[in-house]
Order: structure tokens, then C-alpha cells, then sequence
């Protein structure tokens, strides 16, 4: 994939009388924007320690594509390209729109700092044609290639991580489940303001009710994200870790949550599941931190901290 330069960002649209078809220009729009050198002022610059490309994963009846963060080798000799690399394998938020480019910031610093392969999973985005199961599987998926494929990739398969953010910390949760079930051991899991429930509850908590219509619009976004992610027969528990039968012997789990946003108390939740269930867990809360301020280092403060406190917990995690 090739980045689009735009000059302005799109106007938000009306999320509540959004059409199908009107959500798809947005988006398209919207995901060029992100992936432009004009958004780097609010979401970051990349790490100049980490090299960066997109490729293509190859699975059955599709491509799916990845953005691919490593060390830079030292002086741009390709030959001295590590391997034996830990991976993480990422997931961005966004749900109907967004773009693993939107996560460079966090992503390379990832790669260059722990240091680390990181796998950004440009999974399907939730629309009409595609619910929230092909997302999950296009997660799930990524990982399991590069598992099959760990000389190619330059990854140790003993030390690997989930770690996503907003819908992709939806995904990673259930990736860090499938696992489990898989007997795959992974080393840990970061969820960064995560959205654990799908089902009609979703909108249902304290959180939401306070930060429903600011500092965002986040309420009509969420009942859009539900219909378009679980059509009408879904079973909506089974894409909601909050409702899973059973969250003992996952990874441990880092859980952050900026307090100004609608889903803070998914997160919340979740955590006190975990823990109930014995899954060794961390909280981490950011006082007036907004959704999604991980990829806003421009614009949100907190980024720095809550990036260094991810990056403690992944090199600790991923330690030989």
C-alpha cells in the first residue's frame, strides 16, 4: 500500500444520518488523511530507529495487508538485520475507519525500542459486507501466518505479544482468547481504551452517559460501530470478551484508560474480569486523557507517559 498525500482533513460527517455509501467516501478520505505526511503533526512523527514497509500476507482466499516495523539496521546495512526479534503483533483502532499507518508514532518506537518485530494488522474495516468477524480473523490470522513463518519473519515464537488499541483492542482481547484455546502461550496483551462489549449493553455504562456527546461525539459512533459489526442473527457475546465464559490462563494484560472517554469503563470492566479470573493484570487510568490519546502525541499530553509505560511493560514481558 502507498500513502496518500491530502491537503485538509475531511469534515466529520453526521454519524447518526450517515449512509452506506457516504461512509465509504468518508472513510477513504479520512484514511488517506491519516496515512499523509500533512497528519503528522497531531499523530507523530515515526521513530527514525525503525524501518518501515507495507507488505502482504498471503491466506487462504485473500491478501491482507500489514505495515511491518523493525530495527533499522546500523548504518542502512541490510545484512545486519536482526533476527530472533520478539513480535507484537498490533491492531489499530478505528473500527469502520482508520489505517495502520495512523499508529506509526507508537508502532516504530515499538520496533526500535524494545526492540521488536511489530506486525500492524490493516485488517478489514467493519461496513455493510464485512462484520466484525473478519476483522477478528484477519488478527488472528496475522499472527498465525508469521507463527508458520518465523524464519522469514526474523520473530522468536517464545516471546510474543498482542497489543491493540480501541476496536483493535477488541480484536487483540479476542486474539489473546483464540490463543489460549489454541494453546498458544503468549506473553502479554495491552489494551489500550478498549471496546470489550458489543453486545446491546454496550452503551449502557456510566462512561458512556458522561462523555456521550463530549469531549467527542462518541455515542453515535458507537451505535453505528454496533450495526455494522454484529448484523442481526450475530451472536454478539461470542465478539464481546467481557461476556466470555471463561478469562483465566490468558496473558497478562496491561489495561489503559483515558478517563474522559465514553468506553472507559469497558476497560474498567475487563480488568476487573481478568482479575477476577486470575489473568494477572494491570490498570493503568490517565486522568482527563481522551480517546484514542495514544496516537495524538500533538495534541495529547499523556501520550508520552502512557507510550513509555507500554514500552516498560512489553520489554519486561518480552525478555529473554
Amino acid at each position: 500500500m502507498s500513502q496518500v498525500t491530502v491537503a485538509a482533513r475531511p469534515p466529520e460527517p453526521d454519524f447518526e444520518a450517515i449512509t452506506d455509501e457516504e461512509l465509504i467516501v468518508y472513510r477513504e478520505a479520512e484514511n488517506g488523511w491519516r496515512a499523509s505526511g500533512a497528519a503528522r503533526a497531531i499523530l507523530g512523527e515515526p521513530d527514525p530507529g525503525a524501518a518501515i514497509e507495507w507488505r502482504e500476507v498471503a491466506l487462504p482466499g485473500r491478501d491482507l495487508p500489514v505495515r511491518v516495523y523493525r530495527p533499522a539496521p546500523a548504518d542502512g546495512d541490510e545484512a545486519a538485520a536482526q533476527t530472533d526479534l520478539p513480535l507484537v503483533v498490533h491492531v489499530h483502532g478505528g473500527g469502520f475507519v482508520g489505517t495502520a499507518a495512523q499508529c506509526d508514532w507508537t508502532s516504530s518506537r515499538l520496533a526500535a525500542r524494545l526492540p521488536a518485530l511489530v506486525v500492524s494488522v490493516e485488517h478489514r474495516l467493519v461496513a455493510p459486507d464485512s462484520p466484525l468477524a473478519n476483522a477478528a480473523d484477519d488478527g488472528w490470522d496475522a499472527l498465525q501466518h508469521v507463527l508458520r513463518h518465523v524464519e522469514q519473519w526474523g520473530v522468536d515464537p517464545a516471546r510474543i505479544a498482542v497489543f491493540g488499541e480501541s476496536f483493535g483492542g477488541l480484536i487483540s482481547a479476542l486474539t489473546a482468547v483464540r490463543a489460549r484455546d489454541a494453546g498458544l502461550e503468549l506473553r502479554a496483551q495491552v489494551l489500550v481504551n478498549p471496546v470489550v462489549d458489543v453486545t446491546d449493553t454496550m452503551d449502557g455504562y456510566p462512561s458512556v452517559a458522561e462523555y456521550a456527546y463530549s469531549p467527542t461525539r462518541a455515542m453515535p459512533l458507537l451505535r453505528l460501530l454496533r450495526r455494522l459489526a454484529v448484523p442481526p442473527g450475530t451472536d454478539s457475546r461470542a465478539f464481546s470478551p467481557l461476556y466470555a465464559d471463561d478469562l483465566s490462563g490468558l496473558a497478562p494484560a496491561l489495561v489503559v484508560v483515558p478517563t474522559q472517554d465514553a468506553v472507559a469503563d469497558h476497560g474498567r470492566r475487563y480488568a476487573e474480569r481478568l482479575r477476577e479470573a486470575g489473568t494477572p493484570v494491570r490498570l493503568s487510568e490517565y486522568p482527563g486523557a481522551r480517546h484514542a490519546f495514544l496516537t495524538l502525541p500533538g495534541v495529547e499530553p499523556q501520550a508520552e507517559a502512557a507510550q513509555a509505560e507500554i514500552i516498560a511493560f512489553l520489554g519486561a514481558a518480552l525478555a529473554k
